[in-house]
């Protein structure tokens, strides 16, 4: 017998599944809208091929626009460490050719406001195009979520980097999409605000609100008042290392933060959250005494004198040089727990700082208490608590940023065993801080009252970078994509899987973040 007569046909069979093989991973087609994005787009058109970035890509920018290299050489940086190409970053004033990202700047063909973006994926070229540099730099970070997560390493990855082919229109629907973090409670040093101002842009947001002063820590450096940092800013909860910003840090935060196209608000907590100040000058105590450093954690025991006219020079003083040094319109007054000011002093010393305030040029954001007062129509009153304030903010013409504590908080606790954090206003967990609309949450406040969404982060027991992702992650994806994403696009079961697709890149960025077991992790 010829043991061999059938080798013919193993031969082909083999070569003919290798070709399938070769077929499935180099030209198979893929559907662009079943791509986990966050937060989702407005719409995606997919057109079932891919476009595949390899070695001897550049990215073009449209003229010589200094903005639009920045934005180019932002990219750049964000691909070459794991690609190991030799991308570089070139103008140019047609639409280059096959293997490129093109990045134009084309105001008058995009409606999507300020930070719409609209990215076309052909099989040859990758184009983003918008109506303003922050538009382009929201659109880079869907072209980053596009590419496998590898992207985002560090290191040299080997793999094939493919983008689905197709259209995204894409826009937001609130122009305020903010975080805070309380670096009043522990102090984050500048570092550490980069690493976080980088993780909140990835998620397209554009605001971080700085909470800079409070009973436990005075962290900015206000010349004219020195002793606000140097003895108020030298604790901080626990009796631990405090910390402070000189001017040139916070500066230096500002600018990485404009970089990323997101405005810093700088909040000095007042009348109350306050004894740092009091324990540094004890002029700005009624009985002239210096209060001790506070390091607990109990909140509404503190106030300035509100009938002193030091106090206002004091006020005027910090409003001057935070205005100085910060681009953003917006200066954050607090007004929030002030237990101990009798409310016939608290009314018009809210309406005393709001004056100083639009005196320096700048527009008042407060916690929604500051509404028992006189507000002017550009005020922001920053609903966390009470719908009865939210609503005679409205009723006199101010606008509402939404940040409901059981939904918004991400300092509150997962769960019972959540080791970190408080539940004063109930356990968040995942599903909790999506599942909600701010049009909807507070009877009478509707879409046209709402400037924005923002998810505050308070510190009380948070002392690390490690332990700020791990209550931030995973449900600050899902708050963007309630800032962003118009509500007829969200839906919990659908995005609980395109969250479970973050865990990988979670894990290449090298993020520390609570593993809910209501979403479907996959890495």
């Amino acid at each position: 017998m010829n043991r061999n007569h059938n080798k013919p046909t193993i031969s082909l069979l083999i070569f003919v599944m290798f070709m399938i093989s070769i077929s499935c991973t180099t030209n198979s087609p893929s559907d662009l809208s079943k791509e986990s994005l966050i937060p989702k787009p407005v719409s995606i058109t997919s057109t079932g091929g891919y476009f595949n970035l390899t070695d001897g890509a550049d990215i073009y920018v449209q003229g010589e626009s200094e903005d639009l290299k920045k934005i180019g050489n932002y990219l750049n940086d964000k691909l070459l460490p794991s690609t190991g190409f030799d991308i570089e970053v070139k103008s140019t004033d047609k639409a280059p050719g096959s293997g490129n990202i093109y990045i134009v700047l084309s105001a008058g063909d995009i409606e999507q406001g300020d930070e719409g973006y609209e990215l076309s994926i052909t099989k040859d070229l990758v184009s983003l195009t918008a109506g303003t540099p922050a538009g382009l730099f929201r659109g880079v970070q869907t072209i980053r979520q596009l590419l496998p997560a590898n992207i985002e390493s560090g290191t040299k990855q080997e793999g094939e980097w493919k983008i689905a082919t197709g259209t995204i229109k894409d826009y937001p629907e609130f122009g305020y999409r903010g975080v805070m973090l309380d670096v009043a409670r522990h102090f984050f040093g500048v570092e550490d605000v980069k690493r976080f101002i980088d993780l909140i842009a990835y998620y397209k947001m554009n605001a971080l609100h700085l909470h800079l002063s409070d009973d436990q820590g005075w962290r900015i450096e206000i010349k004219s008042w020195p002793n606000l940092a140097i003895h108020g800013g030298s604790t901080a909860v626990g009796g631990g290392k405090g910390g402070y910003y000189t001017q040139e840090q916070y500066t230096e935060i500002v600018k990485y933060a404009s970089d990323q196209f997101i405005t810093v608000v700088p909040e000095i907590d007042m009348p109350g959250h306050i004894n740092a100040a009091l324990s540094s000058y004890a002029e700005l105590n009624c009985n002239g005494k210096a209060t001790e450093l506070y390091t607990g954690i109990e909140v509404g025991f503190s106030t300035l004198c509100t009938n002193k006219e030091i106090t206002y020079k004091f006020i005027d003083d910090v409003v001057r040089e935070l205005t100085a040094l910060t681009p953003g319109p917006y200066i954050h007054i607090g007004g929030d727990e002030s237990h101990v000011t009798k409310k016939e002093d608290y009314i018009p010393f809210i309406k005393k700082v709001h004056d100083i305030v639009l005196a320096h040029g700048k527009q008042v954001m407060g916690w929604d208490e500051i509404s028992l007062s006189e507000l002017n129509p550009n005020a922001v009153a920053q609903f966390w608590a009470n719908a009865e304030n939210a609503g005679r903010a409205v009723s006199q013409g101010a606008k509402i940023l939404m940040s409901p504590a059981a939904r918004t908080y991400i300092d509150m606790k997962y769960d019972s065993t959540t080791v970190l954090g408080q539940h004063w206003a109930g356990y968040v967990e995942v599903d909790s801080s999506y599942i909600w609309d701010p049009a909807t949450l507070v009877p009478g406040i509707t879409k046209k009252n709402i400037m924005g969404v923002e998810a505050p982060l308070w510190t009380e027991t948070i002392t690390n970078m490690e332990e700020v992702e791990y209550m931030v992650f995973p449900r600050l994806p899902g708050i963007a994509e309630i800032a962003w994403s118009p509500a007829s696009v969200r839906n919990w079961d659908d995005y609980k899987i395109r969250l479970g697709k973050f865990a990988e890149r979670f894990k290449v960025m090298e993020i520390n973040y609570y593993p809910s077991r209501l979403v479907p992790w996959v890495e």
